[in-house]
């Protein structure tokens, strides 16, 4: 164990970073009832997203441990897989097939990136206030999907709604909004109470405390009768689990899926388009948590990050940790799940002591062993899950504190790329926003110069899918 992590060398102890590991475990446990939830609307087998979820997690954060040693776990991200789900697959009309052979690519560019000085150019390309809000944003949309999945909203005619048709021509009382939901049946009942558990045990700070609130939140609704434990099957559930993953490994390759994704001529901008919106999303998902959690705690120093900026290949602890995320990601599409990526949830078992890559050994052994759990998987019921979703939301808002409001020349690009992520439940498009409002905004105050080329191909590309998605 020393000769692997060096311990010492990291001021730790073997129990330490076994108490770390299992913290972050159940600090991200959420998981593996979230994921199959979401990504089996699209299609997938339920059992496969199951199954994948935790080999995708495993085959991370075991890269994670032996190659970076540093105390960080992966698993399928949360807002990724909202992005898979209600954009590419609901929003764009891609085959979910189609969408892992994306995200498989998109871990193949996120390899290159991490290897070479592109990263570093993308990296400075970015502004720091986009950043900020690309990340705060994608919290508004995983909390928004959260409140519609509990069923607290009621979608209902607004009479002072009006919409426009393509002739022009303007109509009255047509407009749907949300309004908040009668509270009048058990399963809205199950949600406010999961939500009410989840937070005060997240507010007393509870280790585990999504994991444990889902669990309590699932046997509360036994009792109301909106679970119903006949679904329960142990011996069937967990062979169906590992038949339907027979479906969905290298499917991305298969016909329906990367064969068929630059078939049609006219669809190759919006795939690219989608594919670089998952590509920046997970990188600086990952950057964030890692500077965020690891300059506190001593895992990255500001030493090993100036490193990683200036440098190739892997020659800072950071590098080798950002190459492992990049791997997980086409990992997990093989098997069967969207983009696989470092979780901020880590910072549970780093407060909890972990310095080492034994704390990731320990998170991804307890991601194997989760596999029993497959038998009792399926009677977990939204109504337990979808507070997770809010609770993850609500802590991804952190980011907006970083941007200056009180700057519009900050604030306008921000606001768009933060706010249209939900408004138009797509990360892409608020991407996109936030990325021509710059542009906009720097070239009004005459500083078009300043924009890093990089961007300015972003933008266009974003421009050029707008166009097209307008003529088809």
């Amino acid at each position: 164990m020393e000769k692997l992590f060096k311990l010492k060398q990291h001021n730790t102890t073997v129990s330490t970073e076994i108490l770390a590991g299992l913290t972050t475990f159940f600090a991200m446990a959420y998981i593996l009832f979230v994921n199959p939830a979401m990504l089996s609307q699209t299609g997938i087998p339920y059992g496969a997203v199951f199954l994948a979820t935790i080999f995708a997690s495993v085959a991370g954060t075991l890269v994670m441990a032996l190659f970076a040693n540093v105390p960080y776990a992966q698993a399928p991200g949360m807002g990724l897989n909202a992005f898979f789900t209600y954009t590419v697959c609901f929003g764009l009309g891609f085959t979910w097939q189609q969408a892992l052979a994306m995200v498989f690519i998109c871990g193949i560019i996120n390899v290159i990136i991490t290897v070479t000085k592109i990263r570093k150019s993308i990296i400075k390309a970015i502004p720091l206030s986009l950043q900020h809000a690309i990340g705060g944003g994608i919290g508004i949309f995983v909390a928004y999907i959260g409140i519609k999945n509990a069923g607290f909203l009621n979608f209902t005619s607004d009479p002072g709604a009006y919409i426009l048709l393509d002739s022009g021509t303007v109509i009255a009382d047509a407009g749907i909004v949300p309004a908040l939901v009668l509270f009048n049946n058990p399963a809205i009942f199950l949600s406010l109470i999961s939500l009410i558990i989840m937070i005060v045990l997240v507010i007393k700070k509870v280790p585990g405390a999504i994991f444990i609130s889902i669990i309590v939140s699932t046997i509360i609704g036994i009792f109301m009768k909106v679970v119903d434990v006949s679904q329960i099957g142990i011996a069937s559930n967990l062979g169906t689990s590992f038949a339907e993953l027979g479906t969905t490994i290298g499917a991305a390759f298969g016909a329906e899926g990367m064969l068929s994704l630059f078939a049609d001529a006219s669809k190759i901008p919006l795939v690219l388009m989608t594919i670089f919106a998952f590509s920046l999303s997970d990188t600086f998902d990952t950057i964030g948590t890692f500077i965020g959690t690891g300059r506190r705690s001593g895992i990255f120093s500001e030493k090993d990050q100036a490193e990683m900026e200036n440098s190739s290949g892997f020659k800072s602890k950071m590098d080798r940790a950002l190459f492992a995320d990049s791997i997980a990601t086409s990992i997990g599409a093989i098997f069967g799940t969207s983009n696989t990526t470092t979780y901020v949830e880590s910072a549970a078992g780093i407060g909890a002591g972990g310095r080492t890559g034994l704390t990731s050994l320990v998170t991804s052994i307890m991601f194997l062993l989760s596999i029993l759990l497959a038998p009792v998987i399926g009677i977990v019921p939204t109504q337990a899950t979808a507070p997770a979703l809010i609770i993850v939301g609500i802590m991804m808002l952190s980011s907006f504190a970083n941007i200056k409001w009180e700057n519009l020349e900050e604030a306008v690009p921000a606001f768009f790329a933060g706010i249209f992520m939900a408004l138009c439940y797509s990360i892409s498009y608020g991407i996109a926003t936030g990325f021509i409002f710059y542009c906009i905004v720097k070239c009004l105050r005459g500083e078009a110069k300043s924009i890093h080329p990089i961007l300015w191909v972003s933008t266009g590309l974003f421009l050029l899918n707008f166009i097209i998605l307008a003529l088809i």
